[in-house]
C-alpha cells in the first residue's frame, strides 16, 4: 500500500494502527453484549412519554473497518407513538435500514456497534428497556413478542431449503409456543397466512419458497412478523421488489393488519408515494442524521429542509408535463470522513453564509415540525 494518505490510500502501518484500535473497541463492546445473568434493572428505564412505543434518543451506530469508523447512523432521535405509523424516508445509505437494525439487536457484528444512545421499547404496563443495554440472551424474548421486522427482500429472507409451513411453525414455537401442541401451532401458522391475504393457505403451508411468486413470499413474511402479535412491527421496504398493484395491496394488508392488532408501524422507504399513503409521521433521514421530522400534512405541504424539497421534486406527478425530472445534484459525503460542518451543504441550492459554520441542530416550527437547517436561525445560533 502507499504510504501518502494525500493520494487517498492508507499505508499498511496505519491499517494495522486503525484494525488495533478497532479490535480495542469492539471487543469492550462485544463484552457488555455477551454478559450472561444480568440484573433486569441494568436496562430497565423509563419512557418520556408513556403514549410511545418507541423512542430512539441520539443514537450513534458506528462500523469499524480498517480503513477507518464509518458512522452510519450519527445521532437519530425520533417517536414513534402507540397505534400510529412512522415513515422514515431518505436515498440509499442514508442510515435507514441501520437504524432498524439497531432496534432489533441485528447488526453485523463485532464490526457493526451501538456506541451511544437510547432505545426505550415500551413493553406495557409501566415497564420498558432500553435496547441499547439489553443483553444478547434477553433480546431473544423481546424479538417477535414485543417487535419484528418484515425485510427488505423477500427472495432471499426465506429459507429455500424448508418448506414455509416449517418456517413459520418454527417462528410460533421460538416466541410463543409454551404450552402449545405441533397441531396448535400448525393451526395458527395456517390462520396467520389467511390472515396474509393467502387464499389456498393449506396449500401455500406445504410449499418451498421458490413455488411462490413475490407477492406471496412477501404475504409470509408479513404472516411471519405478526405470528406474536408485536407492539412494533419494522417494515423495511417490504414493497420495493413488487409490481405496482402488488404494492398496493401489501400496503392494504399492513394498514388492516395494524389495526386489528393494535401495533405501531416503523415504515422505512424512499418512495414518497407509499409515505403519503400509509404514515402518520414522517423522519426524512440524510447521512446518518435526521434532518427534518413532523406529521404527513406537514412535511408534504411545507416541506422545509432543502433535501426534503429535493425529495418532492424529484417525484412524478400525475397530470403535469415536464422534459426531464429534477435530481438532487452531487453526491452523499464519504461516510468516513464526514465534513464538520451541514452534511447537505455541498449539494445544497439554498445554502447561505452560515451554512459553513458547525452542523446545525434542530429548529421548531411547530408544536410536530422540526427542521435541522441554518435558513430558519434567524442569527439565534446554538440557542
Amino acid at each position: 500500500m502507499s504510504k501518502k494518505n494525500e493520494t487517498g490510500y492508507l499505508s499498511a502501518k496505519e491499517s494495522r494502527r486503525i484494525s488495533r484500535e478497532n479490535r480495542r473497541i469492539t471487543d469492550q463492546l462485544e463484552k457488555r453484549h455477551k454478559r450472561k445473568n444480568v440484573p433486569e434493572s441494568e436496562y430497565l428505564t423509563q419512557m418520556k412519554d408513556p403514549n410511545n412505543a418507541l423512542e430512539i434518543e441520539n443514537l450513534h451506530t458506528y462500523f469499524f473497518s480498517d480503513v477507518g469508523t464509518v458512522r452510519a447512523v450519527d445521532g437519530v432521535s425520533f417517536d414513534v407513538p402507540i397505534g400510529k405509523t412512522v415513515g422514515v424516508v431518505g436515498e440509499s445509505g442514508c442510515g435507514k435500514s441501520v437504524t432498524s437494525l439497531s432496534i432489533m439487536q441485528l447488526l453485523q457484528r463485532p464490526q457493526g456497534q451501538i456506541v451511544d444512545g437510547e432505545i426505550r421499547l415500551n413493553l406495557g404496563n409501566g415497564k420498558c428497556y432500553d435496547i441499547t443495554k439489553t443483553p444478547t440472551e434477553r433480546m431473544q424474548n423481546l424479538r417477535g413478542n414485543y417487535m419484528s421486522m418484515i425485510f427488505q427482500e423477500p427472495m432471499t429472507s426465506l429459507n429455500p431449503v424448508f418448506r414455509i409451513g416449517a418456517q413459520l411453525d418454527e417462528v410460533i414455537a421460538l416466541h410463543d409456543g409454551e404450552g402449545k401442541s405441533k397441531e396448535e401451532i400448525k393451526e395458527r401458522s395456517i390462520h396467520l397466512l389467511e390472515m396474509a391475504g393467502i387464499a389456498n393457505c393449506e396449500g401455500v403451508y406445504n410449499m418451498f419458497p421458490h413455488e411462490l411468486s413475490g407477492g406471496m413470499r412477501q404475504r409470509v413474511m408479513i404472516a411471519m412478523a405478526l405470528s406474536c402479535n408485536p407492539k412494533l412491527i419494522i417494515a423495511d421496504e417490504p414493497t420495493t421488489a413488487l409490481d405496482v398493484t402488488i404494492q398496493a395491496q401489501i400496503l392494504d394488508l399492513l394498514r388492516n393488519l395494524k389495526n386489528k392488532i393494535n401495533s405501531s408501524i416503523m415504515l422505512i422507504t424512499h418512495d414518497l408515494g407509499v409515505i403519503a399513503e400509509m404514515a402518520d409521521y414522517v423522519v426524512v433521514m440524510y447521512a446518518g442524521r435526521v434532518v427534518e421530522k413532523g406529521t404527513v400534512e406537514e412535511i408534504f405541504a411545507n416541506p422545509a429542509h432543502p433535501y426534503t424539497i429535493g425529495l418532492m421534486a424529484s417525484k412524478p406527478v400525475v397530470g403535469k408535463k415536464v422534459d426531464k425530472l429534477y435530481s438532487i445534484p452531487g453526491k452523499v459525503p464519504n461516510p468516513i470522513n464526514m465534513p464538520d460542518y451541514c452534511y447537505f451543504k455541498d449539494r445544497c441550492e439554498m445554502q447561505v453564509e452560515k451554512c459553513s459554520g458547525e452542523y446545525p441542530h434542530m429548529i421548531q416550527l411547530s408544536p410536530t415540525h422540526m427542521v435541522s437547517c441554518y435558513r430558519y436561525f434567524d442569527g439565534k445560533v446554538g440557542e
